[in-house]
C-alpha cells in the first residue's frame, strides 16, 4: 500500500483556509504526508492575484500541527542560497521535529518560450540560468545542505558556491529526508546521488508511458554509480477533480502499478469545506478495496 499525502497550493487563499486544511488532514491517519509549493507568482488565475511565501507558511502551519510529515513540491533552488536554506530547514525541524521532508529541485531555467519563470524571477530579482547551470547548482546544493545536517564547521569550494567556516546549529533532530523533483537526464544524474524521494509530475502532466520510461532512465542513472534504486523512493503528484474521485482512482492503480509508492493528490484551491476529508474517504480508503 503506497503512502498519500495532499498538496494545498497557497493561492488565491487564507492563513485561516490552509491552516484549516492542514488541521483537519493532521486528525486524519490515512494521509501520511502534506505539501505546499513555492512559489512568488501564481502560475494560475491572475498574475498579481494572492500568493502566499512558501517557507514562511511552511513554518507557520508546522507549528499548528502534531503528526503530519509536511514539505514543498519542491522548493526552488535558485530562489535561496543553499546553505541558508539549510538553516531555513533546521529551524522548521526545531519547530517540529522529524516531520520535515525537505523538496528540491531546480528552479526555474531559461526555456524558449517560457513566460512564467522570467516573468516570476524578474519580479523578484532572481537569476535566469541556463537548464545545465541549474542542474549543476542543484547538485552542489544538495552535497552542501546534507553536510551542514550532519559536519561540523567546513569549507565548500564549488563552481556556483563558496564557503567559509559553514555552520548549521542546532541541527535536525534527524536528517530530513531529500525529495528531489525533475525528469530530465541531468537532474536524474542528482537524484540518483542524493535522493531518498524522487518526484514527477503525474497525470495530467506527463503521461504514464513517460514517467515508466523516466523511472527506468533514474534505475540507470544509479546503476552507473553503484547505486540500489530501490533505496529512492518513487512519488508522484496527480490534480484532481472534486468531481471526480472515480477517475483519480483509476489513475492512482496505474501509478502503482508503475511501482509509484508516494502519491500526493493535489487539491485545487479554493478548498472546499472538508477537503482533506474527501480526500481521504473518497480515494484513499477506496484505493484499499
Amino acid at each position: 500500500m503506497p503512502s498519500f499525502g495532499i498538496k494545498t497550493a497557497p493561492v488565491g487563499v487564507t492563513y485561516g483556509e490552509l491552516l484549516r486544511v492542514w488541521r483537519e488532514a493532521d486528525a486524519i491517519p490515512a494521509i501520511e504526508h502534506i505539501w505546499l509549493w513555492d512559489h512568488l507568482v501564481p502560475l494560475f488565475g491572475p498574475a498579481d492575484g494572492d500568493i502566499h511565501e512558501g517557507w514562511t507558511m511552511l513554518a507557520a502551519l508546522a507549528a499548528r500541527t502534531e503528526r503530519i510529515a509536511f514539505g514543498h513540491l519542491v522548493t526552488s533552488n535558485m530562489t535561496r542560497p543553499p546553505a541558508l536554506l539549510a538553516k531555513m530547514a533546521a529551524t522548521v525541524d526545531a519547530i517540529a521535529p522529524g516531520r520535515l521532508v525537505l523538496g528540491l529541485g531546480v528552479g526555474g531555467t531559461r526555456q524558449p518560450g517560457d513566460v512564467h519563470v522570467p516573468r516570476e524571477y524578474n519580479a523578484y530579482g532572481l537569476p535566469i540560468v541556463s537548464p545545465r547551470a541549474g542542474v549543476a547548482r542543484l547538485d552542489e546544493a544538495c552535497t552542501i545542505i546534507k553536510r551542514l545536517w550532519t559536519e561540523d564547521r567546513f569549507d565548500f569550494d564549488g563552481r556556483h558556491y563558496r564557503l567559509r567556516e559553514a555552520v548549521c546549529e542546532p541541527k535536525p533532530a534527524r536528517r530530513p529526508p531529500l525529495l528531489i523533483g525533475g525528469w530530465g537526464d541531468r537532474t536524474l544524474g542528482v537524484v540518483a546521488r542524493h535522493a531518498d524521494i524522487w518526484n514527477v509530475p503525474g497525470p495530467p502532466h506527463n503521461s504514464l508511458e513517460f514517467i515508466a520510461e523516466r523511472s527506468k532512465a533514474l534505475d540507470e542513472r544509479c546503476a552507473e554509480i553503484g547505486r540500489d534504486p530501490a533505496e529512492i523512493e518513487r512519488s508522484t503528484q496527480i490534480i484532481v477533480s472534486y468531481d471526480d474521485a472515480a477517475g483519480a482512482r483509476t489513475e492512482i492503480r496505474r501509478l502503482v502499478d508503475l511501482g509509484i509508492t508516494h502519491i500526493v493528490i493535489n487539491l485545487r484551491p479554493p478548498f472546499p469545506e472538508g477537503a482533506a476529508t474527501w480526500a481521504a474517504e473518497e480515494i484513499i480508503a477506496q484505493m484499499a478495496q
